[in-house]
């Protein structure tokens, strides 16, 4: 079985915001940085593996703030957690003003990549040596968001009947929406 370091993953990417990657409101469009995202966590999955990975599932993209043109944005990416074919890659996106040197925290994103033969097929992973307390509470929390994420699935599971009396009270009671089911 072969183990490596959080520390052999690590991928920094630092790029130039352009007015050609702004939205209509001028601000650094959500879908280029989602792109970039998907790219380092490839990268760094694969750096790691020495395999090719392509993405499972994304887990949660807040964006915090925004990021405007100009400004370096700078991803840095880290395996968190390693399965049997999956890697868990954590990454973390700053934007900084150049001319005042101000950095900003913009999003942090967890990405599943899952490990590939050349034929296609999954491929196991190398396992992940833990060498300090930060590396073990990532490791932890990635398999704790791993463990929610399939007992939600578990529960979806579970028929539902979208015309029952409870469901259509709790809807109508708890949240803004009017229900008008034609028959």
């Amino acid at each position: 079985m072969i183990y490596k370091t959080v520390k052999s993953s690590v991928i920094t990417f630092s790029q130039l915001m352009l007015p050609s990657h702004s939205n209509f409101s001028g601000k650094i469009h959500g879908g280029f940085i989602l792109s970039l995202l998907d790219q380092i966590a490839f990268a760094c999955a694969s750096k790691y593996s020495g395999k090719y990975c392509v993405t499972a599932s994304v887990d949660r993209v807040d964006f915090l703030c925004p990021v405007e043109v100009g400004e370096l944005l700078t991803l840095k990416a880290t395996v968190n957690y390693v399965g049997r074919t999956s890697i868990v890659v954590g990454i973390r996106v700053e934007s900084q003003n150049i001319q005042t040197g101000e950095v900003k925290h913009c999003n942090s994103s967890y990405f599943t990549m899952i490990c590939k033969e050349e034929n296609g097929e999954k491929s196991e992973a190398p396992k992940l040596i833990l060498k300090n307390t930060n590396e073990v509470r990532r490791f932890y929390k990635a398999l704790h968001r791993i463990e929610e994420h399939r007992k939600l699935k578990g529960h979806m599971k579970e028929p539902i009947d979208y015309k029952s009396k409870d469901l259509i009270d709790y809807l109508l009671e708890n949240h803004p929406v009017k229900i008008e089911i034609e028959k």
